[in-house]
């Protein structure tokens, strides 16, 4: 690029000077700045002819142009239907129902049980009316563990089927608890049943139990109708009319397979209470409000605590602590076999505050292992307690002895005021016999006699005579030495001499095998049973009612 300047012949002026230095000043810089604009490239170049791609621009074939005539209206803009996911709702449920119905995710069964079912329960307003509101205590909790496991939000309906949320439901084939556990089920799902209380019950422990089963039998059957067939039904049950379908040929849902009526209207009961929950308007049914929010909290304790004393410092009633906590058989809770308990929400912090500063006795009560089997009587004395209030408190029934090993709840004293063991709180049970009716007999002792030798002979603890006798154990009896015994009735009702025990064995044997030849065998047997209904401890108990066994068999 060239630039020519025409410079003026004659010597300018000053002020022209200046003028003429300003004007090539701006001439140079405009120039300056030119060339750096085409440096940088920011230019866009037009293509030259000789450029293939813009030949072949404008060689390219154009597509025609069309234009409708003016008188031609426009058709209406439709919608085209699509199969889209649902949008998941960004505001939060109204309440527990909503976030219920939201979970929704079962397969809908559509049949005439489904109908019968609803009508049934449409048709009793005020049964529905107190299941659910008895929901309201476990709902909640109920609903977040099925989140948490990703499972169809149907389940949580299942105990309104099971045993309309009552947790202390028990059947006739005795299954228990809001989740309607049998005794075998429940201990295979680490659900303890022991004396002090049935985690079949229990709100936590029997929800986690039910979803864990619920989940391993939909992993097995692979269709949650099946799985709830088997959880009513048995999964071994389920599992062979499957192989006997699939061994005829037959297809293999729950609709398919032959089984009883009651499992056969299960799943239809659960999609009519699912129907009614999801539509209540349409069955003419009024929910209760229950609101997105948890109903109890837990609180863990590390001391045991009266139930008493607990509904005290959350000011609960104890009727509220119970229903929350349905597991607890007996009037205190033992840290070590049941740490967390249930309170109302705001009540759980009351209780903790009020702990705090609590300086009484937390618990009156402990257990005791009974060492020996005794009368209820006996161990009533040893714990001091009466006998009324013993058998009142630990559920024994009359004329019932306590066996060894049983695990009794008794009132702390100085020797016995520590808390309940885990091995006991978990593992205390209470077993019974008939009471054994003793009568005081003096024997006399035979020559070479040693206490113990004539105890065996009688068949009684040694222990027992020495202490009836204020002898010592190994001590040696002189010939015809009075010795008292405190012997069961039939015993001390033998012919002396002999073996006693052997003699009222072999009499007992001989009167029931007499008299089950004669035509009233039957009244004779009765009067057997009544002479030996007191006592069970001999082996002349066990003869007599084996021998009487036999005789009611025969024709």
């Amino acid at each position: 690029m060239t630039h020519a300047f025409a410079l003026p012949a004659p010597t300018p002026s000053p002020s022209r000077h200046r003028r003429w230095w300003s004007t090539a000043a701006l001439a140079a810089g405009l120039f300056l700045s030119g060339c750096a604009t085409v440096d940088k490239g920011n230019s866009t170049p037009t293509p030259s002819a000789t450029d293939p791609a813009s030949n072949r621009a404008s060689t390219a074939p154009r597509l025609p142009s069309y234009r409708l005539p003016g008188d031609i209206p426009l058709s209406d803009i439709g919608v085209a239907s699509t199969s889209v996911p649902p949008v998941t709702l960004l505001a939060a449920p109204a309440d527990l129902w909503e976030r219920i119905r939201r979970g929704f995710a079962m397969t809908d069964l559509d049949n005439d049980l489904v109908r019968d079912q609803e009508r049934w329960y449409a048709t009793r307003p005020d049964y529905i009316q107190r299941m659910t509101e008895r929901s309201s205590r476990y709902l909640f909790h109920i609903v977040e563990e099925i989140e948490r496991r990703n499972m169809p939000m149907e389940l949580a309906l299942l105990p309104f089927i099971e045993s309309a949320f009552n947790p202390q439901a028990v059947s006739s084939a005795r299954a228990a608890g809001m989740w309607q556990f049998m005794p075998a089920t429940g201990q295979s799902f680490d659900l303890k049943q022991n004396v002090f209380r049935d985690d079949r019950r229990d709100v936590l422990a029997s929800t986690r139990a039910a979803l864990d089963y619920l989940q391993q039998l939909h992993g097995r059957f692979g269709d949650w109708h099946l799985a709830l067939a088997a959880y009513n039904w048995g999964q071994g049950n389920v599992n062979r009319a499957i192989t006997q379908n699939k061994r005829l040929g037959m297809p293999t849902g729950y609709l398919d397979i032959n089984m009883p009526l009651e499992t056969r209207t299960y799943v239809p009961k659960l999609q009519a209470v699912k129907n009614i929950m999801a539509r209540p308007q349409a069955f003419n049914t009024t929910l209760p409000l229950i609101g997105n929010h948890p109903f109890f909290d837990t609180v863990t304790l590390d001391r045991d605590i009266d139930v008493a004393v607990i509904a005290r410092l959350a000011e609960v009633s104890e009727a509220d602590f119970r229903a929350l906590n349905p597991s607890l058989k007996q009037p205190v809770v033992m840290a070590a076999g049941t740490p967390n308990i249930l309170l109302p929400w705001d009540n759980a912090v009351i209780f903790q505050t009020k702990l705090q500063s609590h300086n009484g006795p937390l618990a009156s009560w402990t257990a005791w292992v009974v060492p020996t089997t005794m009368t209820v009587a006996q161990a009533a004395s040893r714990v001091g307690m009466s006998e009324s209030e013993l058998r009142d408190v630990n559920n024994i029934p009359p004329s019932m002895s306590v066996r060894a090993g049983s695990s009794l709840l008794v009132p702390r004293t100085g020797q016995r005021n520590s808390d309940v063991p885990l091995h006991v709180a978990d593992n205390g049970q209470l077993s019974l016999q008939p009471d054994v009716v003793l009568w005081r007999s003096v024997v006399k002792a035979r020559k070479g006699d040693t206490l113990a030798r004539l105890a065996q002979r009688y068949g009684v603890s040694a222990v027992s005579v020495a202490g009836w006798n204020n002898l010592a154990v190994n001590a040696a009896l002189k010939p015809g030495q009075q010795v008292k015994l405190m012997l069961p009735k039939r015993i001390s009702l033998a012919a002396s001499g002999g073996t006693p025990a052997k003699k009222a064995a072999a009499s007992g044997t001989r009167r029931v095998a007499k008299s089950a030849s004669q035509p009233t065998k039957t009244k004779a047997n009765v009067v057997v049973k009544k002479k030996t209904t007191k006592s069970v401890a001999s082996s002349s108990a066990k003869t007599r009612l084996a021998s009487s066994a036999k005789a009611d068999k025969r024709p």
